[in-house]
């Protein structure tokens, strides 16, 4: 029960105030909502440079020199992205009650709109429900039980693309977004447990069991999440392969796991694929390192969203760092290392480039609890008010610039 409480990623508290109970209500210089953040000053960039370098905020570069400073055009579409998932939430049926429980609250076209997360939920038309099937199979006695015990299927999330005009002309392009929630059914939760890597299909890259499963997995009454990713896809390239166009897949917790999956999927399965970035947000490891390659090798762009407090982004299994120093290390070892350690089920690689916050930064955000600083709404909070490395939080960075003006100011005094 301790290691499914520590794996269950929590879900945004959607209450008028998601912060009530993890940030400082009395502080009025910074505050976050995200009914608030579309009119941000961070929320959405009109600046020319976004329409002129899109591939660049897509990471085919890296984000390099965008990251440490964070980029305001940057953290405009990471909240945007953000906030697409934050629909997810919004939409899904959490009342194990419900007639209706683990779909969509929503029909397809009102997903957006109906979601409240701002301009961002207007200028994306929903085009697919996408739905997650678990692989494992339980004991007949568990069907006697609830229904929400043995929820096989469940809805995971949903495919937009951008067909607003003024969008497209601020965007440089036409996106295709795939935008995936966290863990929610209790299948789910056993899926994320199995922790142990196993082979992708005809390839030696090893990716987590349980992830693997509730993308592959399907049932007699529900294609599987995969299925689904390619059929929508494939008919987006057909209608827009002639335009500019990327394909940007974001996710939170498990959505984020799912997202490296799929873009990984996608870049294997169409030849003709457009640009495919991974925008996540406290997602766990997925794969190892051979996994890791075959990303970087098929052009996949992927940037993690990490929160140094939040456990989830440190499961599963362990990480070996890849340097210099470590191969020789391993190549001196005995052969019985390579086999028992750098070839273990267990040993896994972190992906793509990383934007790494810290709730301990940010003065109205609770410094204590494991679920508060996975939630979405922590994440989206750092991201608006992250600076810089050497200046963590907005709300603290006039304090940081004073202190280093005193410091260099008598190399300025005769």
């Amino acid at each position: 029960m301790r290691v499914a409480a520590i794996l269950r990623p929590t879900i945004p508290k959607l209450t008028p105030t998601p912060y009530s109970t993890a940030v400082n209500l009395n502080a009025t210089d910074f505050s976050w909502t995200p009914d608030s953040l579309s009119t941000s000053t961070h929320s959405k960039s009109n600046s020319p440079n976004l329409a002129n370098n899109w591939m660049e905020y897509q990471g085919i570069n890296n984000w390099q020199g965008l990251l440490d400073p964070l980029d305001d055009i940057l953290r405009s579409e990471i909240l945007k992205y953000g906030r697409l998932v934050e629909a997810t939430y919004r939409s899904f049926d959490f009342d194990p009650s419900s007639p209706t429980f683990a779909t969509s609250k929503f029909p397809k076209n009102s997903i957006l709109t109906r979601s409240r997360i701002g301009e961002a939920g207007y200028s994306y038309t929903p085009t697919k429900h996408l739905r997650a099937t678990s692989g494992i199979q339980l004991p007949t006695w568990i069907h006697r039980g609830p229904t929400w015990l043995s929820t096989h299927s469940s809805w995971i999330g949903y495919v937009a693309v951008c067909q607003d005009k003024q969008e497209i002309a601020r965007l440089g392009r036409r996106d295709a977004v795939i935008a995936l929630r966290g863990t929610a059914t209790c299948l789910e939760w056993l899926e994320n447990l199995r922790t142990t890597l196993t082979c992708l299909p005809n390839d030696v890259a090893m990716v987590e069991s349980g992830f693997l499963s509730l993308y592959t997995s399907a049932s007699d009454t529900c294609p599987s999440l995969q299925h689904m990713v390619r059929e929508e896809v494939g008919r987006v390239i057909q209608m827009y392969g002639d335009e500019p166009l990327s394909i940007t897949i974001t996710g939170h917790s498990l959505g984020a796991a799912l997202a490296t999956l799929a873009a990984y999927d996608i870049k294997s399965t169409f030849g003709n694929a457009p640009m495919v970035t991974v925008i996540s947000f406290g997602g766990p490891r997925v794969g190892n390192e051979s996994f890791r390659c075959e990303l970087e090798k098929s052009g996949t762009k992927i940037l993690r969203i990490v929160n140094s407090d939040d456990v989830i982004t440190k499961v599963p299994g362990f990480v070996i760092e890849s340097n210099e120093a470590n191969k020789e290390a391993l190549k001196e070892a005995a052969g019985w290392v390579e086999k028992r350690v750098v070839k273990t089920p267990l040993v896994y690689a972190d992906v793509g480039q990383e934007l790494r916050l810290s709730s301990k930064d940010c003065p109205y955000l609770c410094k204590e609890g494991v679920l508060s600083c996975h939630d979405l709404t922590t994440y989206l909070h750092l991201v608006n008010g992250f600076v810089s490395s050497n200046c963590p939080f907005r709300a603290t960075a006039m304090r940081v610039l004073y202190k280093h003006h005193r410091q260099k100011l008598p190399k300025f005094v005769d």
